[in-house]
This record gives C-alpha cells, sequence and structure tokens, in this order.
C-alpha cells in the first residue's frame, strides 16, 4: 500500500508548507538527509495553547502531537518534491511539550506523534525519540516537534 493511499484510509488531508514564523527555513536537506524545522501544535489553524498538566490532559496533548505529525508530513512532502514515497526512513524526532512542573509524561504525548508516524510509513516510520518538557513554548504552544528523514535521492 502506498503512503498516500494509507493517508487517505486514515481521513489525513496534508496541508501545505506553513510561512515560518520567524528567520528560519520550514526544511533543510544535506545529502539524503532532510531536516524539518519545528512545527508547533495547531488546532482549528491558530497555536494550540496549553499547558500540559496545567490545564491540558495526556491524552489532548497525544491529539496536539498528532496534529503536529500531520503537519510535520506535509512539509516532509514538500521537502521530496510531493512525492513520500522518497522517504526511505523517519530517522529521529525531538518533541517539546510545554509542561507544568509535576508533569512527568511528556514520552505519552510524544506517542501521538510517533504513533502516526509508525502508521503512515510503517517500518520506514520507526525512528529514534526524544522528548523534553519546557517551561514554554512560542506563542504558548502545548507541543513543538521537529523531525529528521533520510530520502532517496
Amino acid at each position: 500500500m502506498t503512503i498516500a493511499n494509507r493517508l487517505q484510509e486514515l481521513g489525513i488531508e496534508l496541508p501545505p508548507v506553513s510561512t515560518p514564523a520567524a528567520a528560519y527555513v520550514p526544511f533543510v536537506q544535506s545529502g539524503s538527509l532532510v531536516f524539518l524545522s519545528g512545527h508547533i501544535a495547531r488546532k482549528n489553524g491558530e497555536p494550540w495553547v496549553g499547558q500540559l498538566g496545567a490545564d491540558m490532559s495526556t491524552d489532548q496533548g497525544q491529539q496536539a502531537a498528532r496534529a503536529v505529525a500531520i503537519d510535520l508530513m506535509g512539509t516532509l512532502k514538500a521537502a521530496c518534491n510531493g512525492d513520500l514515497e522518497r522517504v526511505q526512513r523517519i530517522v529521529k524526532v525531538m518533541s517539546l511539550v510545554n509542561s507544568a512542573a509535576t508533569f512527568t509524561e511528556q514520552h505519552l504525548v510524544t506517542n501521538g506523534c510517533s504513533e502516526l508516524l509508525g502508521n503512515v510509513f510503517g517500518d520506514r516510520g520507526q525512528h529514534a525519540r526524544s522528548a523534553f518538557g519546557v517551561a514554554q513554548l512560542p506563542m504558548g504552544a502545548c507541543v513543538e516537534i521537529d523531525l529528521v528523514a533520510e530520502i532517496k535521492r
């Protein structure tokens, strides 16, 4: 099954590349690796604001991380000239979770992204990962995730 078919099966339509909010580019390719800049969680086109452990649950955080994964795949598609079949492997995911001081489930929040990448890319979606709790994120977003992928040249 193709990646496009998997996305269609999951009812996912990938968005176009978001305009950067500051002085950076959405992605950079170096050799066969593509580095995607951090994408913040968005809900209804606006930053998904909240702090895990204060005014958001782990389940809500997982939904936000899943939304970020969809945006990341839209950017990755652009980096692959519109062909996600060029993705050989999702190499690394780094997740920043806007967390209250006592919140310790950043890894579970990040599963919202990791599980979707695995569902879409299969074995190629299995990746190394880091998940950190942070005091704040740009625009008050609840989650920010970046990604490194290996693509066919």
